[in-house]
This record gives structure tokens, C-alpha cells and sequence, in this order.
């Protein structure tokens, strides 16, 4: 098949993707979204010794770290599920967890170490994977259908296969699509080589990723491969401005020096904010556009969106070519209805 990405933004991935933390992770908030991470990472995996160093592929590993005994009790229950799903986990004590991260806080009741999640650099990762295949910059789609799309110009493109892979902006295609957007915002820091050696994930994430009404902010932070460290993270509903919030953004900060002091040390270099497209049950779309023949979803990925790209393009190319897939795909219809 013929591909041509239409890319509104002047770069490729000038979206979420730009925006993104690129934390490629296998998660456990329910069996259709532990099915798409875990076999998302396998292929990111077997694409590793291929990517360029551009790309800053590294497998730091992940820690979930819990702050007392209660969220200790998570530790253990997702060591169980991820045991009982073959995928390699290490419960730490407190003492382990501060071996592993000498820059967390003192008396933090422990983790979960999982070695083989990994990180990447979004846009460089994009622009690779676009290798060969023309992409048409600056050009706003408005309208789509079985038969092609429609630009803001007038003019059109004709295709018998269209997927809409446009984040948060799906409703202006699809007004119906159950997305919406949740703003983030991240920081980056200056290059600080051996401060930080896995990504860091508080417990506490899980419930401000869970939030559905209130602004929330979570201890979220990343080694690159650069030495610099990516700090995050933050969720608003209803916010549409692109801009930097000053309150959201202290908040997220002091949270994260909550959890490791030195940070408040560091010179940070740049923040920016993107919005994660939402779905009710925190599972993406991903298939036929209900109502629109020739028209495919990727869309509502929420946090997970890099994490779970290949999976979902080798799931949508599945479908399109009419061949099995090796997850069952129902879990993702954008047809299927939705519980609250």
C-alpha cells in the first residue's frame, strides 16, 4: 500500500507526539490496556538495534515508588498481576529503593522495579518511522470520508483508506468520537549525568491519572540518554489554552521535590504543555469509524499514546488487510459502548 501522512503542524509529531514523555511502559489498569502496552513494548523492543541514536531508546526501567504502607499494598498487588503475566518485576524495600535512587527522600516505604520498560524521544522516533513515506506540512484537514479528505484550502486527496490519528483534535472530524482533552505540562532540565537512573512513577500518579474532574498533579520523572531529566506530571480537564499555567506547574514541581529534595537544585532549561486525548474507560479507539465506511480511528490514548503506537498500527493494519492479529482487537472498537 501507498501511504501519505497529512501533518497539519510544520514537523513531524508537532503534536501530543512532540509533546509527549515517551515512557514505553507496560500498565496494568485493565486487561485490554495491559494487552496493547505489553505488546507494543515487544515491538519497540525488536525495533531497538534498528532505531537511530537520535531516537535516545533507553531501557532505564521504571519504578513505581510507594510513599507508605498503603501503597505498598499496590506494590505487591501489581507484582502479582505482572508475575502472573510473565512480565520480569522486583519488589524493593526501602532500603533497595533508595540504593537504586540515592536522590529520593528518606522513608519511603519501597517499589516495584519493572527492568524492562524503556524510554524514547518522541519526534526523532516519528521522524524515523516516516522514513520514505511523504508526508504533505501545513496542511489542516477538515473534512473526511471513505473517499479522501478535504484540506482548509478546498482542495482534496483522494484515498480509499483514511485513519484519523489526531489525538484530542478527533472531534473536530468526529463529533461523536467519547474523546476529550486533558492537558499536561512537562519540564526538562539541564544535563545532570548519574542523577537519575530509571523512570520514577509515584503511586500517587494512579489516582491523578484516574481523576476525571479536578485539575491533579503526580511525581513523574525521566533519564535521556542526554543527561538531561524530564520531569512530570500534570492533568486538566476542560483546558484549552495552550499556555503554560504557572499554578499547575509549581504544583507539579513542588510535588516532585516532594519525592527527591535536589531536584529543587537543578537548572531547567525549558517547560510546554499538550493535551492527551481521553476516553470514558482510559482505553483507546482503534478501528473503523462508526458510521464513516473507509474512515479508521487511532485515537484515545490518553497517557500511553508512544507506549502504544506500534501495537495500534500493527492492530489497524490488521483490520485494513483483513488478516488476525496477535491481540484480539474487539477490546478497542470504537463501537463498543461505554460503561461509567
Amino acid at each position: 500500500m501507498r501511504v501519505m501522512v497529512c501533518e497539519e503542524s510544520g514537523i513531524i509529531g508537532g503534536g501530543a507526539t512532540a509533546a509527549g514523555m515517551g515512557h514505553l511502559a507496560v500498565m496494568d489498569d485493565s486487561e485490554a490496556q495491559f494487552a496493547l502496552t505489553s505488546y507494543s513494548q515487544m515491538l519497540w523492543r525488536e525495533l531497538a538495534a534498528e532505531l537511530p541514536a537520535s531516537a535516545e531508546y533507553l531501557t532505564c526501567g521504571a519504578l513505581w515508588v510507594a510513599a507508605d504502607e498503603e501503597e505498598l499494598v499496590e506494590v505487591h498487588r501489581k507484582h502479582r498481576f505482572y508475575t502472573a503475566r510473565g512480565v520480569p518485576v522486583e519488589v524493593l524495600d526501602s532500603r533497595q529503593l533508595s540504593a537504586a535512587e540515592p536522590h529520593l527522600r528518606a522513608g519511603l516505604a519501597g517499589g516495584l522495579r519493572m527492568p524492562a520498560d524503556s524510554v524514547c524521544y518522541p519526534p526523532c522516533a516519528a521522524a524515523w518511522l516516516l522514513g520514505g513515506i511523504p508526508v504533505a506540512f501545513g496542511r489542516r484537514v477538515v473534512a473526511a470520508s471513505g473517499s479522501g479528505v478535504e484540506f482548509e484550502d478546498g482542495t482534496n486527496l483522494k484515498a480509499p483508506v483514511i485513519v484519523l490519528a489526531t489525538g484530542a483534535a478527533i472531534r473536530r472530524l468526529v463529533p461523536s468520537a467519547p474523546v476529550a482533552p486533558r492537558k499536561g505540562h512537562l519540564l526538562i532540565t539541564d544535563r545532570y549525568p548519574g542523577f537519575l537512573n530509571h523512570q520514577i512513577i509515584e503511586l500517587g500518579y494512579l489516582k491523578s491519572a484516574h481523576a476525571t474532574e479536578s485539575d491533579s498533579v503526580a511525581f513523574n520523572a525521566q533519564p535521556r540518554s542526554t543527561g538531561q531529566i524530564l520531569i512530570g506530571s500534570s492533568r486538566q480537564f476542560g483546558a484549552e489554552d495552550s499556555g503554560i499555567d504557572s499554578r499547575i506547574l509549581a504544583r507539579m514541581l513542588a510535588r516532585a521535590v516532594e519525592y527527591m529534595p535536589e531536584l529543587r537544585d537543578l537548572s531547567a532549561i525549558r517547560a510546554w504543555t499538550g493535551f492527551r486525548a481521553a476516553t470514558p474507560d482510559k482505553v483507546p479507539l482503534i478501528g473503523r469509524a462508526p458510521g464513516m465506511p473507509g474512515v479508521w480511528l487511532a485515537t484515545g490514548h490518553e497517557g500511553l499514546g508512544i507506549s502504544t503506537s506500534l501495537a495500534t498500527a500493527r492492530l489497524l493494519a490488521d483490520e485494513i488487510l483483513g488478516r488476525d492479529s496477535a491481540i484480539p482487537r474487539s477490546p478497542y472498537n470504537p463501537e463498543r459502548t461505554f460503561v461509567h
